[in-house]
């Protein structure tokens, strides 16, 4: 039976097609998803895209975050429904307190886009175990406002948990606390990270295909539940 991952589309969304691309390319099936809808109809796993929901107003997924699609998601990565928010769905999962914390505009207050590089710090979630702990990886980021930010104590549990999913390598691109670019859930099953591996999955689109593993990833992992 093929897996069913699926992408959420919302007012505003920009690599919605290019997730539902890289699904198709890790091999399985993508289904598309409407902000609107309750439904998530049957799929296995579920990925909140980049963009600019709702023109970022208020703050970036405030609005979002209130979508019919977003009560169903909530309540079954509760369950252990995988999630993955790239970028504006990182912001969207801090934003329904699936995950800590908040991201904030960047440090030198200018968007940023350029290839960065990350250190795996975690390759046991259900989005990153094709990957190997301390493995370093090149992925483009792009974003106005991703300066991951959490009090010192939230901080220390990500960190004492093993929760830090990747970390910034060379230069930190936006002022994110302790170099942090991605988290994960204490069960595993929801990663939120600003870069985009969605734009590293081809060689001839991409810098790397260094972003693939994310989908392959989480096939493998439905496969063997």
């Amino acid at each position: 039976m093929t897996t069913r991952v699926g992408v959420v589309t919302f007012p505003g969304s920009l690599d919605d097609r290019d997730a539902l691309r890289a699904v198709k390319l890790a091999g399985a099936e993508p289904v598309a998803l409407w902000h609107a809808d309750k439904d998530l109809r049957q799929v296995d796993a579920v990925i909140l895209p980049g963009g600019f929901s709702y023109g970022d107003y208020l703050r970036c997924g405030a609005i979002a975050r209130f979508s019919p699609v977003m009560e169903t998601i909530i309540e079954q990565s509760r369950a252990g429904l995988p999630v993955l928010g790239i970028c504006n769905g990182f912001q969207l999962l801090c934003e329904s307190h699936l995950l800590p914390g908040a991201l904030t505009r960047n440090d030198h207050l200018h968007f940023i886009c350029r290839d960065q590089r990350l250190r795996v710090e975690n390759a046991e979630t259900a989005w990153t175990g094709d990957y190997a702990p301390g493995q370093e990886i090149t992925i483009p980021l792009k974003n106005g406002e991703g300066g991951y930010v959490a009090d010192e104590r939230t901080l220390d549990e990500l960190e004492a948990e093993g929760r830090v999913v990747f970390r910034y390598l060379d230069a930190n691109p936006n002022g994110s606390r302790r170099d942090i670019a991605g988290i994960t859930n204490a069960a595993g099953n929801v990663v939120g990270l600003m870069p985009h591996p969605e734009h590293a999955v081809e060689a001839l689109t991409g810098p790397t295909t260094d972003g693939l593993p994310f989908f392959t990833s989480v096939l493998k992992k439905l496969v063997s539940a």
